[in-house]
């Protein structure tokens, strides 16, 4: 019963704080509301728009100039991410303006996968060379149950594949190779880097891939680096000097 009692209680005095007139207060120059100290004099921010290209971004700047404010940052978050931001404000705050986001197609480097969706990933997720095709004919043409043939010294490969109807030939496997995946915006050009190729087998005997990343991640500087350029290279020369391009 006493607990029952308590919560009336408690329930009343809520009901009777909510009822009541919310107090202002001013507290080192900023004004606040006694029901939850919340400021509503903050200054209003925009909410970002979406955008997944990099050209959609450089067409709002240069479509939508009244928008921007006289300071403006355009800040290359990652190989995939870039933001419009605005200089501080006398809040010291930034407004975000504009976000890209690209999601390119991925391939899982250092994952093994079965032969059909190795070639299919070489096909669409790598820019198309000369290391692709030689990559891709190597996948395509070792035959089932021979991956056991091939010799591994720790940094090469070598794997028995057919030639023809009935002719087999043990092939040197490319490593390292140079590769261009698809990792960043479409518009730059996409950054090279060294891969492992490895071949292995399932438990049935069927030939298994991956590519192995090795260049420790400076493929990522490439890719921030290309973008900053690209966005200097087509921003309006107007706003050269009221935005800021860093990464």
């Amino acid at each position: 019963m006493s607990y029952n009692l308590r919560d009336a209680i408690e329930y009343l005095v809520d009901l009777a704080d909510d009822a009541r007139e919310p107090h202002v207060v001013d507290i080192n120059g900023k004004t606040y509301c006694d029901k939850g100290l919340r400021r509503y004099d903050s200054e209003e921010m925009a909410e970002p728009l979406t955008a997944s290209s990099l050209s959609s971004l450089l067409d709002y700047i240069n479509g939508k100039s009244d928008e921007l404010r006289e300071s403006m940052i355009i800040h290359v978050e990652s190989p995939t991410a870039v933001r419009l931001l605005s200089g501080l404000t006398k809040e010291r705050q930034r407004e975000s303006l504009f976000y890209v986001r690209t999601n390119p197609n991925g391939f899982e480097f250092d994952h093994y996968y079965d032969q059909e969706r190795f070639i299919i990933n070489m096909q669409t997720a790598f820019q198309q060379t000369k290391e692709v095709a030689l990559i891709t004919t190597v996948a395509g043409n070792v035959e089932n149950k021979t991956v056991a043939n091939y010799g591994d010294n720790g940094t090469n490969q070598s794997v028995t594949i057919s030639r023809g109807v009935a002719g087999k030939e043990a092939v040197e496997v490319p490593n390292p190779v140079v590769l261009q995946p698809f990792r960043t915006f479409l518009e730059v050009e996409q950054p090279e880097s060294k891969f492992v190729f490895r071949i292995g087998e399932d438990t049935d005997g069927k030939p298994l891939f991956k590519l192995v990343e090795a260049d420790g991640g400076l493929w990522k500087y490439d890719a921030v680096r290309a973008i900053k350029d690209y966005i200097k290279k087509n921003l309006d020369p107007e706003f050269s000097s009221r935005i800021t391009v860093i990464g």
